[in-house]
């Protein structure tokens, strides 16, 4: 007997129909907003990783050499991936390229609520546009993709910041501010105590002074308080266009899930703009939801042409948690429309009526394993049969089949030229 390697899951079936049910809830909304599905391979060149953010990142991967002699990893994200695609075909993409897809990542961390070594995300991409319009398409397809699973503003909240809103403050103070550092602090804040996240902004070149202000500043999260005090065309800039998303958010109708949180940063150092992270309303779920934001410079960094892109990234595990403490996590269950039941050496007619029902797009079973006709109707009331349709030697000698309505117990002898004859969906109250 082998154990299951630790931060990495089985789904059986009932909790992987629920996962199908919502996987496909938020396909089928980037469908409806023109985004195209792309696939991704799993492993990558570990360089692409180790390159920007050095090789200590390796302790983070699932990286190894192959047989080849290449430094490789299976992908601990999809950013830098889609990215060498742009570049790859980037003169043959009509613009703006809207590309989603849902596949499982890999990063060798600490198991926790919410976070697995092997974990799922939805991915959602604009690459083309710096328009403010982007940012809140891909705002408005998260607010509708939560929506469509049955969630509402009682149940979660945008917070919504800017990068350069917090980089031109730190670098309106008179003093030498590594700006990254100072971001990941704030990043991190609210896992830290007070004297915790001070200390970072000091680390990160800040004064003691200077780090209360700062805090105080964005923890208010007035955009005209923090123009009038950074006083800088970057700020100003980022303030505006802040404002200009969200405006174009209200259009689209998502601006009533999002909160100006200026201490929303994201800690990825390729984020360049707009950045906002999901959060559970209640506080129930300790971890944000998902996260996204725009990263101007990336696309270049891989060597292709200046290309502005923004994009989110719903991971399925916080996801599953929000529905299932809101209450709209899909039932657990497998369904079935039919089951054909055998008595008797009936396989012929009993595979006929099966087909016949499978053409017209049900899920239908039939006994494989040669069980009685008590075990075929325990296995029927397993699977969720609506319907068990008997095919008996009996009744096909008087060209019969008996329905059987698993709900109500009901059943009734029916001509088997009438089933499922002209009917779409057959069902013993037709035949009554």
């Amino acid at each position: 007997m082998y154990d299951r390697i630790k931060g990495f899951r089985d789904f059986y079936p009932g909790e992987m129909a629920a996962r199908r049910a919502t996987i496909d809830t938020l396909e089928d909304t980037a469908r409806g907003y023109g985004f195209r599905e792309i696939g991704t391979p799993a492993l990558e060149r570990a360089e692409m990783w180790t390159d920007k953010s050095g090789d200590d990142i390796v302790d983070e991967l699932y990286a190894f050499e192959d047989q080849g002699g290449r430094h490789v990893t299976l992908t601990p994200e999809l950013t830098p991936t889609v990215a060498r695609m742009v570049v790859a075909k980037q003169q043959e993409l009509s613009k703006p390229i809207k590309w989603f897809s849902t596949r499982p990542f890999w990063r060798y961390e600490q198991v926790q609520q919410g976070r697995q070594r092997e974990f799922y995300q939805t991915n959602v991409d604009i690459f083309g546009s710096s328009e403010p319009e982007a940012d809140a398409e891909i705002l408005a397809w998260a607010a509708d993709a939560m929506t469509n699973l049955g969630l509402t503003g009682e149940h979660f909240e945008f917070r919504i910041s800017h990068r350069d809103i917090l980089g031109g403050v730190l670098e309106s103070y008179d003093a030498d501010v590594d700006t990254e550092d100072a971001i990941r602090a704030v990043d991190k804040s609210d896992k830290l105590s007070t004297v915790e996240y001070h200390d970072l902004l000091i680390g990160a070149g800040l004064t003691a002074d200077q780090a209360v202000e700062f805090d105080d500043l964005i923890a208010g999260g007035d955009l005209e308080d923090v123009r009038e005090f950074a006083n800088t065309e970057r700020v100003d800039a980022a303030v505006d266009n802040l404002q200009n998303v969200l405006a174009a958010a209200d259009d689209f109708g998502a601006r009533e899930f999002c909160t100006i949180s200026l201490e929303t940063a994201r800690g990825l150092d390729y984020y360049t703009g707009v950045v906002f992270e999901c959060f559970d309303s209640a506080g129930e779920v300790s971890r944000s939801i998902f996260g996204g934001g725009r990263y101007d410079t990336l696309i270049e960094s891989f060597g292709g042409q200046p290309t502005p892109a923004v994009g989110v990234a719903p991971g399925h595990a916080t996801l599953s948690l929000l529905c299932q403490r809101a209450g709209v996590w899909p039932a657990e269950e497998v369904t079935t429309d039919y089951y054909v039941l055998q008595i008797g050496d009936t396989r012929t007619e009993a595979a006929q009526i099966t087909r016949e029902l499978r053409e017209r797009g049900h899920v239908v079973e039939t006994d494989v394993a040669g069980r009685s006709f008590g075990s075929q109707l325990n296995y029927a009331d397993s699977i969720n049969a609506e319907t068990v349709v008997i095919a008996g030697e009996q009744d096909l000698a008087n060209d019969e089949v008996t329905i059987k309505d698993m709900a109500s117990g009901d059943q009734l002898q029916v001509p088997v030229e009438s089933f499922p004859g002209e009917h779409e969906q057959p069902t013993l109250a037709d035949f009554e």
